[in-house]
């Protein structure tokens, strides 16, 4: 794909005046990490940040999906591709809007300055914002960037005094996690987060590279006994993820290398590790994933008059 010259990786200053006011811009990160899983994913993402011509927009599209399965990677390998500084910013349930948009610093002497999010650097430098975690993040929040996230593409900093326009090269996505701890967004943030792109648990070939890319210094036995474990929970809809897998192998090599006079066995290691990561209940994925489901479905189950008045083995109860 052929991108734009336009587009700027440099570091970018650390002063920006906007309207006569000094903005101090945050730091981008490194983009080291590559993105490895299915192509088409990457290529989604990559059609909705591309401009078709010059009076189009580009998306700014939500990426959902389990933990760990590396929706953040996949926002981080976009950018590099398109040769653009990645600033992302951790939603929580207590930020604010100024956290957004514009802090104000005391500085020395007394004076206020401003300190610049994330978000707004790379909306004035022409880089890629990543929202993490997006829907841990309130509705007051949500609601100082749904200008951003339309035809405006601009935001109101009330701390400040500004209005800040993005500039034509700035991209946004938003990563949600599949959680229950987490808020409802916003029926008029979501439409403006669109389209939606799910990453889904990799396949035996593609975990067993990523783990291989993250501990090039594990050994085959403890690979392949992760991915295994790994991918027969992915059969299972189970939410046991690769980071959770580099989890593991990372504390069987350091329990196996604590004692060189006493190395503990591949499996004993990797079955502790299992234990000490995950819970003892993962030792028995087929009888966690059949309580799961058996919980999913009472808490499914419709309540009727009959339910309140009488117990379920109750000879007057309407289901006898």
């Amino acid at each position: 794909m052929v991108m734009s010259s336009s587009l700027h990786p440099s570091e970018p200053p650390s002063i920006i005046d906007v309207d006569q006011v000094s903005l101090r811009t945050a730091r981008p990160l490194p983009l080291k990490q590559e993105w490895i899983g299915e192509e088409d994913i990457l290529r989604q993402l990559l059609a909705c940040w591309f401009l078709v011509d010059e009076r189009d927009l580009p998306l700014s599209p939500r990426i959902v999906g389990q933990p760990g399965v590396g929706k953040t990677t996949l926002a981080m390998a976009a950018a590099r591709l398109r040769q653009q500084q990645v600033y992302i910013y951790q939603c929580t349930a207590d930020t604010r809007p100024e956290d957004l948009l514009v802090s104000p610093v005391i500085a020395e002497g007394g004076t206020i300055t401003y300190q610049a999010s994330p978000l707004v650097t790379a909306m004035l430098t022409g880089n890629v914002c990543l929202l993490d975690e997006g829907n841990r993040m309130n509705e007051k929040s949500w609601a100082s960037l749904a200008s951003l996230l339309d035809h405006r593409r601009t935001v109101e900093s009330a701390v400040a005094g500004i209005q800040i326009r993005a500039h034509e090269n700035f991209r946004c996505c938003v990563t949600m996690n599949e959680d229950a701890s987490t808020y409802e967004v916003p029926d008029y943030i979501l439409s403006r987060l669109q389209p939606t792109l799910k990453v889904e648990f990799p396949r035996k070939e593609h975990e067993l590279a990523i783990l291989r890319y993250h501990l090039p210094f594990a050994s085959p036995e403890l690979l392949n006994l992760t991915v295994g474990f790994l991918q027969k929970a992915h059969t299972l809809d189970l939410s046991f993820s690769v980071r959770d897998g580099i989890h593991m192998v990372q504390y069987a090599m350091k329990r196996m290398a604590q004692d060189p006079s006493h190395p503990l066995a591949h499996d004993v290691a990797w079955k502790e590790a299992l234990l000490k990561v995950l819970g003892e209940e993962a030792l028995d994925l087929d009888g966690l994933a059949k309580r799961r489901a058996q919980a999913l479905g009472a808490q499914g189950l419709p309540r009727g008059l009959g339910d309140f008045f009488f117990e379920d083995d109750h000879p007057l109860h309407p289901d006898h």
